[in-house]
Order: C-alpha cells, then structure tokens, then sequence
C-alpha cells in the first residue's frame, strides 16, 4: 500500500493549486477521525482522503472523467476498496455506487469540509478554533451559505450511524488538529 508520505509527494506532484492540496489534506484529517471513531482502518480511510482529488485539476469540468484518472494513476499502489471508494465519491460522473462505509464516509467528509472551511472563513479571525459546532449547524441550515456545498451529501453521515451534530464534531476537531497546515 501506498504510504502517507509517498501519496502526499504524488498530490503535490499532480495539484499545483494549494487550495486543492488543502481541501485534500482537510478531508484526509476528516476520515482519519471518522475512522477513529467507527473502529476502521486510520491509515486507509486517512489514504482515501488524501487521494480522492488527485485528478481534479487535471478533469477540471469534465466529472464523467473524474475520479476515473486518480484510479488510473494510482493503479495497484492502494488497496481496491480505496480505489472503489474515490470511484463511489462521484457516482454521478463515474456511475459507480457507494456500497461500503469507506465509501460513504468519503462522500459525507468532502461535503463537510467545504462547509466547514467557508465557516470559518467568515469568522473575525478566519480560524477553525473560533468555529464551534452550533455555527456550522446553524450555516448548514441557511441555504444561502456556501451553496456549492451538497448538504445532501453531508448527511450521507447518517448512512454511517452518525447524527449530524456528532458527524460535525467529529470533521471540526479533526480539522483543528491540522489548522496550521490548512492556515485556518
């Protein structure tokens, strides 16, 4: 399997624009803790994180091609279900359907971060440690606030047996614990 260091080198590589590397980085630290707290794989689910965009840049506006390149150019360096879930992430592009807790757990943490960044962002001091759980609750709601961000697919959580406000606390905490390398 591929490790951590050597997927990292290979983001990198393929993404120059560091918002990308971030948002890749943010979800990466969001499964690491859903995997933490579901007793699963953190080095796996971390993995899958860390890959899942990797062709973003690359298939920019073309998503029935994304996901599809990252799998190719990862190849057998991960395990499959790794490969299934980056497939699962965008089944509208791909027509691959998430089946598996990896899968959906990858789905729900994608849309959670961008949620979670745009709050913090309209915070005084645009850091994640001025962002608690009733602020990301209360602009979840608000469908004016970062309207790019699926709320359907954030509550893909509840796939996971998680309720919304634990699925939160869970992509916030781990989020805090990688502030810096985020610059939030």
């Amino acid at each position: 399997m591929l490790e951590r260091d050597e997927a990292l080198k290979l983001v990198r590589e393929k993404v120059e624009d560091e918002r990308y590397v971030k948002h890749m980085l943010a979800v990466e630290a969001i499964m690491r803790g859903l995997a933490r707290r579901m007793g699963e794989d953190e080095d796996l689910w971390g993995l899958t994180g860390l890959l899942h965009d990797l062709d973003y840049v690359e298939t920019e506006g073309d998503m029935s091609r994304h996901g599809k390149v990252t799998v190719e150019i990862i190849g057998n360096m991960v395990p499959e279900e790794v490969s299934h879930a980056i497939l699962a992430h965008n089944e509208e592009g791909t027509g691959v359907t998430p089946k598996t807790k990896l899968d959906k757990a990858l789905i729900a943490a994608d849309a959670i971060s961008g949620l979670i960044i745009a709050t913090a962002l309209v915070m005084p001091n645009k850091r994640l440690s001025e962002v608690k759980v009733k602020s990301v609750r209360k602009k979840f709601k608000s469908k004016d606030f970062a309207r790019g961000v699926s709320r359907e697919r954030i509550m893909v959580c509840e796939e996971l047996g998680l309720e919304l406000s634990e699925f939160i606390e869970i992509a916030l905490e781990s989020m805090k614990e990688i502030a810096g390398e985020l610059g939030l």
